[in-house]
């Protein structure tokens, strides 16, 4: 589950390279739209990335190089920064992506994700750190938010195993299993069960992709060492095709809360 992480606001990196790009492309008379329109990308991402925000990746510095005529400094400015072979930073701080998120896909094999457990699973889960269960199910409060801006889409992937798989006692699990028949009513929430028989790439771990509002996307990865995020292009196709993957095993919305009664009924009452 994701850790409570501060992140810097800037990285200095990313913003020696973002100014060094406005400054080539105003002294061309270019405007960020046409960076825009030449990258695929938003005139809010190439902001973000000329004021050291996000990170750009070697396609986009190769094609803003060439239309600015650079003459291969901004790319030589990108291998400088980049050297190691891992464009930095290399996380986000992501309650701060999860909250300003307008969509957001989970998916977790063996158990029920952080933003849609109880509090008796979490803390059977965390083994009753109580600043920790507080500090997970307060991530939970984006989803029936009422504020200035609207709650998240919800795609909840849950693993069928993760419902027969015992986390606390049996009244835990009737609980948790409950309570994901209660979040499936919300209007953006969707829980889907994804069959567990045999082999499919959501085995290696569990991740969410988050989709900004400007449609910018970021993920977070669960690995048996640490957790990363990522906006890499590379990883998140990665990750989409795992989605597709998953779906294609998905029982419909209807038939997931059926299923759900069912392993209430016949394995936690």
């Amino acid at each position: 589950m994701p850790p409570k992480r501060q992140r810097p606001r800037e990285a200095p990196a990313l913003v020696a390279f973002g100014r060094q790009m406005r400054r080539m492309r105003e002294a061309k008379g270019i405007k960020q739209e046409t960076i825009a329109h030449l990258t695929n990308m938003s005139v809010a991402q190439v902001s973000r990335i000329e004021n050291g925000k996000r990170r750009a990746s070697r396609s986009f510095t190769e094609t803003v190089d060439d239309h600015l005529e650079a003459g291969g400094a901004l790319i030589t400015l990108w291998n400088d920064l980049n050297k190691d072979g891992h464009p930095v930073p290399v996380w986000f701080d992501w309650p701060k992506i999860e909250a300003d998120a307008a969509m957001l896909v989970s998916w977790e094999p063996m158990l029920i994700t952080g933003l849609a457990q109880t509090r008796d699973y979490a803390s059977a889960l965390l083994r009753g750190n109580k600043e920790a269960v507080d500090v997970r199910l307060s991530r939970q409060s984006i989803l029936t938010r009422d504020d200035e801006k609207d709650a998240p889409i919800l795609s909840l992937l849950i693993d069928e195993q993760a419902l027969y798989r015992q986390v606390g006692d049996a009244e835990t699990m009737k609980g948790q299993l409950e309570h994901l028949i209660d979040l499936s009513m919300l209007p953006n929430v969707t829980v889907q069960v994804v069959l567990g028989n045999g082999e499919h790439d959501g085995n290696s771990g569990g991740f969410m992709v988050a989709t900004m509002d400007d449609r910018s996307e970021v993920a977070y990865v669960e690995t048996a060492i640490r957790a990363l995020t990522t906006d890499d292009p590379a990883d998140l196709s990665v990750l989409a095709r795992t989605l597709v993957a998953l779906r294609s095993r998905t029982l419909t919305e209807e038939m997931s809360r059926e299923l759900i009664r069912k392993v209430v009924q016949e394995k936690w009452t």
